[in-house]
């Protein structure tokens, strides 16, 4: 029999036999759906961290008193390369916040085409008032400067930027971002031009209204009140860190920027040569990153899921492989005495055993890309097949049919055709 021929008659066989086949091909195709459905989302989620996190583009890098805190579980990563790398640091150093002075101190003193801007943390959950409409309490409400909205990659859609005097009297005015503007003004970016609104108890004018940046599944981008950080200093607390913002004017000049910014910012905090940093250089794609190697661990655990799923479906498509040996004994006896080679009978039970895993991985492939893109389209991110794990999805289950049906196969081409033709 030629290869065609064999392979003919398997796919009659494994037709013939639809509920045995319907069955491992589901468990066979649920091992693959969750694998690459899993490997799908993941892969929709790095492009939203790409997305998401270039808001302070490549040519940007903020300072803070510590890295961030990013983490699902186990310890933070900073402290895991510290341990890693035996950094020693004095105690006296260690979450000292940078303060107002030494933020001023830095923008003056920092000398090179670049843009710096100063920020403070106000309120993740603040609530939002004009006239009897009010915001959920989610509205994240920033005290920044003339060169925030720059450094930050916003945009004015309407009104004007803070001005010297807004700054440094730190007197109640306010940018706010466009799901504030739908909110509270109706989508009325000019209504919303001059309108008092209350963050809490405070009043504000509202100065301008920002362009939108569109839905983020890691940051509420529009969802944004920005004040002075003054007003942040004045009004809310004086106490915490602030945060330091520098774009340079060119991305060849980032590394060299950074260096600079060490350089100018160590003095300011008291640090003499023999002591390590106390303060953090973040670029966004260090974020990126950081979120990637977390991200690492759940692709870790959609392998583990498929590998134990199709080692269930590799038990049971050898079971039901033979099951089938003994169903069909007088079947192969009869082949045998009409001149079919035992090479011949193994060579369609493996195939069979191969077809049934294949036909499970092209259902699992196709749900598991539904599935991992029904994720995406909720992260607003494009469609997206990981054609990488999609190969070797096809390639394992090829394996776990060829594994599966090779036991079956041979002691069906070992049957003796005559006590096969005598069995019932």
């Amino acid at each position: 029999m030629t290869f065609s021929d064999i392979l003919s008659l398997s796919w009659r066989t494994v037709r013939s036999n639809k509920l045995r086949t319907g069955i491992t091909v589901a468990i066979i195709a649920f091992g693959i759906m969750a694998l690459i459905g899993i490997i799908t989302a993941i892969e929709a989620m790095n492009q939203s961290l790409y997305e998401n996190f270039s808001i302070l583009g490549a040519n940007s890098f903020s300072i803070r008193f510590k890295e961030r805190n990013i983490r699902f579980g186990g310890p933070p990563r900073s402290d895991l390369k510290k341990q890693k790398k035996g950094t020693k640091e004095k105690k006296s150093n260690l979450g000292k916040v940078i303060t107002y002075d030494e933020a001023r101190l830095f923008k003056d003193r920092y000398n090179y085409p670049a843009s710096v801007s100063i920020s403070k943390f106000a309120s993740g959950n603040a609530t939002l008032f004009f006239n009897d409409i009010k915001t959920n309490p989610n509205v994240r409400v920033i005290g920044g400067d003339e060169n925030y909205l720059l450094n930050s990659g916003y945009q004015i859609l309407a009104g004007r930027n803070f001005n010297k005097l807004d700054i440094e009297s730190g007197r109640g005015v306010a940018i706010i971002g466009s799901d504030l503007v739908k909110k509270l003004f109706h989508g009325n970016a000019e209504y919303a031009l001059g309108k008092i609104i209350r963050i809490g108890n405070n009043r504000y004018r509202v100065v301008a209204t920002m362009k939108e940046r569109g839905a983020s599944s890691f940051l509420a981008l529009d969802n944004i009140a920005i004040i002075t950080y003054n007003n942040v200093r004045r009004v809310f607390s004086n106490e915490g860190s602030y945060s330091i913002t520098v774009r340079t004017t060119d991305f060849n000049l980032i590394e060299a920027g950074v260096g600079e910014a060490t350089g100018v910012f160590r003095p300011i905090r008291k640090l003499d040569f023999k002591e390590s940093d106390n303060f953090y250089i973040d670029r966004s794609d260090s974020i990126v990153e950081t979120f990637k190697n977390l991200l690492r661990y759940v692709r870790y655990a959609a392998v583990l899921i498929g590998i134990i799923t199709l080692l269930g479906a590799a038990i049971g498509l050898t079971n039901i492989m033979l099951v089938a040996v003994n169903e069909r004994t007088r079947e192969i006896g009869l082949s045998k005495s009409i001149g079919a080679k035992g090479s011949t009978i193994r060579s369609q039970f493996l195939w069979e055993s191969i077809l049934i895993s294949l036909f499970g991985a092209a259902i699992g492939v196709l749900l598991g890309v539904i599935v991992g893109n029904g994720f995406a389209i909720f992260l607003k991110t494009g469609f997206v097949v990981p054609w990488a794990w999609v190969i070797i999805g096809v390639v394992i289950c090829f394996l776990t049919g060829l594994i599966a049906g090779l036991y079956p196969a041979i002691k069906a081409s070992k049957l003796d055709p005559i006590n096969a033709l005598r069995y019932e």
